[in-house]
């Protein structure tokens, strides 16, 4: 009995590729929105608190730039931990936690 082959030929098509034309000329044309950074790290703070309405994210998923959202991601991630490193050490500096 003949199984089927596990190569595919270059003409198959794969459902799951993520390198259609179309996916980085929408990637180009989000990079682009213009929304500023200021606003695209309230959107991020606001986020972090959980508190967004659903309007508003559904307006800042059309009009921020995913590269700025990235960057305002990490940099809100690396002030929430500093702030918690200091509150950590000012905590075990002043004895309350002896």
């Amino acid at each position: 009995m003949n199984q089927p082959s596990d190569h595919r030929s270059d003409h198959s098509s794969d459902h799951g590729s993520d390198h259609s034309p179309d996916h980085g000329t929408e990637l180009k044309a989000a990079a682009q929105r213009k929304l500023s950074f200021w606003h695209t790290l309230q959107a991020v703070a606001w986020s972090f608190f959980g508190v967004r309405k659903s309007a508003d994210y559904a307006k800042d998923v059309s009009q921020l730039n995913p590269v700025h959202l990235v960057i305002a991601g990490v940099l809100g991630a690396v002030v929430f931990i500093a702030v918690l490193l200091t509150l950590v050490n000012l905590i075990i500096s002043s004895g309350v936690a002896a």
